[in-house]
């Protein structure tokens, strides 16, 4: 009988330690996302950094460029919150090879609201102008962190800068009005998407309701520095904790793209989830699909014994953002908790999305 208890605890752990491992039971189908998912290598990778996040734009000329979270310590957390910066990665081709450029925005060091950690990059073109949007905190202890963390906005000309941020201090959305239902969110409010819909400004945002449930809002303006006014409710139907988010339009739809951190959205743990909205303003869990699954689905010489687990309970796409070309989502990108080539850094990596039409 022990012998027979030490197998079953052995057989739980290798799960746990390997959660791609999982059986998966599809809540919903596919996407046209994760039906057309081709992987095509690392986008970014560099033994002093640790990456978490990649949010790509093509400038006229057919660069392609990267915002990217990144910070020298090895760990994940607390570092993201501490260390973090959106550093500047340039490549002739969406596949790459991307070269660092510049670092894009920091943390301030002094008694602000983005004193610590600019984390979260989110990148559009709107006009003539770059908008790159970022979460920060004036304090990364917990508390008072994560319900400290803002909304920020810069604005350039070029994606080499210089970047100017709007308003006072860049701050453009908080969790502090005590009339809207995610006042004082320990949460605070995170993962910006950010999309122009018929000339207003949808700034969509993660955060906490007041039953404690995480959620995506939305936050609307006239004008691209705002004010942004949150709206009167959630725009997802989700169940159980979701992640991320990248938002862009297509086919007369508005999709955003979310991370299923535990299954109960899509049946995969760490999977995405892709939302589809016709206003943009409600998202609804019936129209959902599936918008990614794990890596090893995708990198076909993954060994379970060569991933190196540096954060994170399976080798799961995490940041996921979109790279547009002629109005079509084109390529997926998205840094990893577990390194797949063995070593012990994350890297960013980099999908094809082959869309049959």
């Amino acid at each position: 009988m022990k012998h027979i208890l030490s197998f079953f605890i052995f057989i739980i752990l290798l799960v746990v330690d390997f959660g791609y491992a999982q059986e998966k039971s599809l809540q919903m189908p596919l996407s046209f996302i994760a039906q057309n998912l081709e992987y095509k290598g690392v986008a970014v990778q560099d033994d002093n950094y640790t990456f978490w996040g990649c949010a790509p734009i093509m400038d006229e000329d057919g660069k392609t460029h990267l915002f990217v979270a990144r910070w020298p310590e090895k760990n994940v957390n607390p570092a993201w919150r501490r260390s973090s910066e959106i550093a500047h990665y340039v490549a002739d081709s969406p596949e790459g090879p991307f070269l660092f450029s510049d670092v894009a925005i920091k943390g301030t060091g002094k008694d602000t609201w983005d004193k610590y950690a600019p984390h979260n990059p989110e990148i559009k073109k709107l006009g003539k102008y770059f908008v790159l949007l970022y979460i920060a905190n004036n304090n990364y202890h917990q508390p008072p962190h994560p319900g400290n963390q803002r909304i920020g906005m810069a604005i350039a000309k070029s994606p080499y800068g210089p970047w100017k941020k709007v308003g006072k201090d860049g701050m453009v959305l908080h969790a502090d009005n005590p009339q809207k239902w995610n006042y004082k969110s320990n949460m605070g409010v995170a993962n910006p998407a950010f999309l122009e819909v018929n000339g207003n400004y949808f700034l969509y945002f993660k955060t906490k309701t007041t039953d404690g449930i995480l959620k995506y809002g939305l936050a609307k303006a006239t004008e691209l520095k705002g004010p942004y006014i949150i709206q009167d409710k959630p725009v997802t139907s989700n169940k159980g904790t979701l992640e991320d988010g990248t938002v862009f339009a297509y086919q007369d739809h508005i999709f955003l793209l979310t991370t299923d951190n535990h299954g109960q959205n899509t049946g995969i743990v760490g999977g995405g989830t892709l939302w589809k909205s016709k206003d943009g303003l409600t998202f609804n869990l019936e129209e959902a699909t599936v918008g990614y699954d794990l890596l090893p689905t995708y990198y076909k010489d993954y060994d379970p014994k060569k991933a190196v687990k540096i954060y994170g309970v399976a080798p799961k796409l995490e940041r996921p953002k979109v790279l547009m070309i002629n109005n079509k989502p084109a390529y997926l990108y998205g840094p990893s908790g577990w390194n797949i080539f063995g070593g012990d850094r994350t890297v960013g990596h980099v999908f094809k999305i082959n869309l049959k039409e």
